[in-house]
């Protein structure tokens, strides 16, 4: 085997190495199915990381000759470029990752990092400050009991688009709002109007303590909170359309 080809196959090697972490940990904890798919993340993270193995093993491969003068140099600037865009590729999937599953109204909003406005977020109680890296918490919003500040909110989320699920200092636990959601949570049956009945029959069959559902509204695409209108107990999100 060539030194060109050695070089190239354990820079691939590694890069392979590097992307099965990042995928365990973007997949796994920071987007769990179906989150990914809600907002839209699986395309841009894989093209992302698809680049980044790419290009370095072959630009490995362009530069490796035998006794060539400043080879190590070369490498490492390969190295230095390949692993920057990695990392700042990890940091923009990172930005975007699903924090808050906010029960709002009468539905749940999925709210990303970049979408919390820090401003309220240091105002919240210290429990709702921190921004979760694994996988959406589920929290309750309540809005402002004060005119004013209802007015403040109303205008806000016209002007800003900071509407009451981005807003961690209204947050609530998920319990508190119990009563909302019992009288909001929609039939099972519902779903049939949206969905094909034989994909409801295929979904929900995964998960029979369900008995009833919530829409869940999201970046890319709304889906459906599956609950048990008894316990308010979320029991799943998933893949079908709540209208």
């Amino acid at each position: 085997m060539s030194f060109r080809l050695r070089c190239f196959l354990l820079h691939l090697l590694i890069s392979l190495g590097l992307a099965f972490v990042s995928v365990s940990i973007v997949f796994g904890f920071w987007y769990p199915p179906p989150i990914h798919k809600a907002v839209g993340a699986t395309a841009i993270f894989l093209l992302l990381l698809a680049v980044d193995v790419v290009l370095g093993p072959l630009l490995t491969f362009i530069l490796a000759v035998q006794g060539k003068k400043y080879l190590s140099f070369d490498f490492s600037v390969v190295a230095l470029l390949q692993i920057s865009a990695f990392l700042y590729g990890l940091y923009v999937v990172a930005e975007g990752r699903a924090v808050w599953l906010v029960f709002n109204v009468d539905r749940f909003d999925l709210v990303q990092a970049y979408q919390v406005n820090e401003k309220y977020r240091q105002d919240a109680i210290p429990k709702y400050q921190s921004l979760s890296w694994t996988g959406p918490k589920l929290v309750s919003a309540q809005q402002p009991k004060e005119p004013d500040a209802h007015s403040r909110l109303v205008f806000e989320s016209v002007k800003n688009g900071i509407d009451l699920p981005q807003r961690p200092d209204l947050y609530t636990a998920y319990e508190d709002e119990k009563a909302n959601i019992v009288s909001s949570a929609l039939e099972l049956t519902e779903l049939n109007r949206f969905n094909s009945k034989e994909r409801v029959i295929e979904i929900l069959k995964k998960w029979p303590e369900a008995d009833a559902y919530l829409p869940m509204m999201s970046r890319t695409n709304p889906m459906v909170v599956l609950i048990n209108r008894h316990t308010i107990k979320v029991i799943a999100t998933v893949e079908l359309s709540p209208w």
